[in-house]
């Protein structure tokens, strides 16, 4: 069974077009995958707290240290780094503001990237003491720009902080570059024809991007059969007596 993490990161709600994508990805897995968990997390309803020097000193002592009003001062976190850890999709419906991500959504990444956690930090590895802790989850990342030309060699290329900004912190949630997709409604704000065209692009890309990787997943029966195949595998050791 696969667990997917939902996320929507957008102010709005019945007007949202990043959160329209996100159901309608989910939606569409869920389609092929009825059995599937989905753990949702809406980050504009239930803001998640912006870091804290009581945070700070909280998550840099050592748990078996830590009192009470430490592990008050955590447990927005702790909830939300175990849906994370329980998450193999993750998948992110958020608009661009201000050419970057909304607060919420920021918040929830320094909430979840923890030393200790999803991070170790060891000065012995020299120049690169930070190593993830995770890894092998699949990020989905759907969202909407007024603008337009966000793409690398577009217009506007230069000024997208939101997909770079991303791709920079995923690997803290166990995301490789190349298991992130992206698809993107743009000209928002100028309502015109082209703006009808993206959406409709979006929607249709959505919904195959969604069976295609739906149907990537390893189903139960195939997981069981895997299991059962490796248990009745004798050990070398055992083998060779």
């Amino acid at each position: 069974m696969t667990t997917i993490l939902h996320l929507d990161a957008s102010a709005r709600v019945t007007r949202s077009l990043s959160r329209h994508l996100s159901q309608r990805f989910v939606e569409t897995w869920r389609a092929h995958r009825r059995d599937d968990r989905v753990i949702r997390r809406d980050l504009a309803a239930d803001p998640p707290p912006h870091v804290s020097e009581a945070w700070i000193a909280a998550c840099f002592t050592p748990p078996q240290q830590r009192d009470a009003a430490m592990r008050a001062a955590l447990a927005w976190s702790d909830a939300a780094i175990a849906e994370l850890e329980q998450a193999d999709v993750i998948v992110i419906g958020t608009p661009m503001y201000n050419y970057g991500m909304p607060s919420a959504l920021k918040a929830w990444f320094d909430q979840v990237i923890r030393v200790g956690r999803t991070f170790s930090f060891d000065l012995a590895r020299g120049d690169r003491p930070i190593e993830p802790l995770m890894r092998g989850k699949m990020l989905v990342v759907l969202s909407a720009r007024g603008e337009f030309g966000f793409a690398p060699g577009g217009l506007r290329a230069a000024q997208n902080h939101l997909d770079p900004h991303l791709a920079t912190c995923t690997p803290y949630i166990g995301v490789a570059e190349e298991a992130i997709h992206t698809v993107a409604i743009e000209f928002q704000e100028f309502g015109d024809e082209r703006h009808a065209r993206s959406r409709s692009d979006a929607d249709a890309r959505v919904l195959a991007l969604a069976v295609e990787l739906a149907r990537l997943q390893p189903d139960v029966a195939t997981e069981l059969q895997a299991a059962v195949t490796s248990s009745s595998v004798a050990p070398a050791s055992s083998a060779a007596v």
